[in-house]
């Protein structure tokens, strides 16, 4: 039965979940980072569920998998910048495990998604 709303959609959840955890500990980082990496991390979590929300709403599959490519992009983005995070020590070990769980759970249920738009597309 597919989704009537996105806010059914398991990616989108997760993903508003990873957002909140960005901007929980992104808080917490030197304020010299405001306008640097925070906001970066920031921007591209948020983009993540916006993404989402935004091909559930599309007319068609296609530009439905176009914007779930654009946020598997934004969390490639994201992944990067929590590595370098990680590398100025700006997030403990505790809290990287934390966000690393969620940011893979959210890779996982988007590459599913996209599977199964992709597989919707092909039976057309």
């Amino acid at each position: 039965m597919p989704a009537s709303s996105y806010r059914d959609l398991r990616a989108w959840q997760v993903a508003i979940e990873v957002a909140e955890l960005v901007y929980r500990y992104t808080k917490d980082f030197p304020k010299y980072e405001v306008y640097g990496l925070a906001s970066q991390m920031q921007r591209a979590a948020v983009s993540l569920p916006s993404n989402i929300a935004e091909g559930h709403a599309r007319d068609s599959t296609r530009e439905y998998l176009h914007h779930i490519s654009m946020a598997l992009g934004s969390l490639a983005e994201l992944e990067t910048q929590l590595c370098l995070a990680r590398r100025l020590e700006y997030l403990t070990l505790n809290t990287s495990d934390c966000i690393d769980n969620k940011v893979e759970e959210l890779g996982r249920t988007l590459r599913g998604l996209q599977k199964s738009l992709k597989g919707k597309l092909q039976s057309l």
